[in-house]
């Protein structure tokens, strides 16, 4: 089978400049990969990537050439795991790279079969989870109005950023308006804090109702990690600890819930291991994002009846998404509205 690829970059401004402990940024570059086949489906794929993990937009161009001649080597697209092994052998690293190959493969193969990703996958689209809407950090008066301005459009589900001198303060400010026994709230330090420290805010934290505090201390403290674990008085989530099924194992007796993000693992095959692995391990499992378009978040959805978490606002945060996706009132994911096949993910 013949198949035609390309790829295109773009410059998306966020709605608001979003600030986590690390700095802050007020766009985004994505790259989107298009899969034609011979009979003119497109399957379309997007990558957000993230410097932290070693990624920019120029690397993904740098290595998409040879990805994308990997795939038109291999031909057919429903031989989904020879070319993700291909895709790994070709490129080692750059996961970001290699997903948005693997969402457009995913795309194209469902609409192949005329159906929805889930349905591809045997899910069901009724047991889905409500998506968190992250409120980056700033000063707290406009924390605190950011935090209105969500619950004014219908979320219920709240991600805090944390990693400052003032982040109880923060907490109380943001729970002064988003009580319990309304909004479901957790927070994440991306890394800021000292295992000592955590084990004390987290302490605090605690009579706020959270529902988790994602990680505490650095990925490169696997000890820290565990230190927090077995004292903290709120479970705990690990991101930056949890890239690939192989740190799953790692991360088992060091926290509740593993973190898995589409630009960290590389593709949906290997996010799908990471979740079953996940739960082999006895844990519970949340699916991340970037600062990412629906032409990936989409994609991410459809893992949603797997997942006991998800934060997948990456699209929600931007001034304007050239793409379309699942439909997410409120940021409840439902599939069951989505009248189109493949991840959803369309070009407005």
């Amino acid at each position: 089978m013949s198949l035609e690829t390309s790829f295109t970059r773009r410059r998306l401004p966020l709605e608001f400049p979003f600030t986590i402990s690390r700095g802050t940024t007020t766009e985004t570059e994505v790259v989107t990969v298009r899969i034609e086949d011979e009979d003119g489906t497109v399957g379309v794929g997007g990558a957000g990537p993230s410097a932290h993990y070693g990624e920019t937009a120029d690397t993904i161009e740098a290595v998409l050439p040879d990805l994308l001649a990997a795939v038109e080597e291999v031909g057919d697209p429903h031989r989904l795991d020879r070319i993700e092994r291909r895709l790994r052998e070709t490129v080692e690293r750059n996961p970001a790279a290699r997903c948005a190959v693997s969402i457009a493969l995913h795309d194209l193969v469902a609409k192949r079969l005329e159906v929805p990703l889930y349905e591809y996958w045997g899910l069901d689209p009724a047991d889905t989870v409500e998506s968190s809407y992250t409120i980056g950090i700033d000063d707290t008066e406009t924390m605190r109005e950011k935090t209105e301005t969500a619950l004014e459009r219908g979320y219920t589900t709240l991600k805090v950023k944390l990693g400052t001198d003032r982040d109880l303060e923060i907490v109380e400010t943001i729970r002064d308006v988003a009580p319990a026994d309304e909004v479901r709230l957790y927070v994440d330090a991306n890394e800021a804090w000292t295992p000592r420290e955590a084990v004390r805010k987290i302490d605090a934290l605690a009579a706020y109702d959270l529902e988790f505090v994602e990680q505490p201390v650095p990925a490169e403290d696997p000890e820290g990690l565990k230190f927090v674990y077995e004292r903290a008085a709120l479970p705990i989530a690990a991101d930056e600890s949890c890239i690939t099924v192989e740190d799953v194992p790692r991360i088992a007796d060091r926290c509740d819930i593993a973190n898995l993000k589409l630009m960290k693992c590389g593709g949906l095959r290997e996010a799908k291991r990471i979740v079953h692995t996940a739960r082999a391990h006895g844990l519970q499992v949340m699916c991340g994002c970037m600062n990412e378009s629906n032409a990936s978040i989409a994609a991410a959805c459809h893992l949603a009846p797997l997942l006991d978490y998800a934060d997948l606002d990456g699209s929600l945060l931007l001034a304007d998404d050239p793409y379309d996706g699942v439909p997410m009132p409120g940021g409840r994911i439902d599939l069951e509205s989505l009248d189109r096949t493949g991840t959803g993910a369309v070009l407005e």
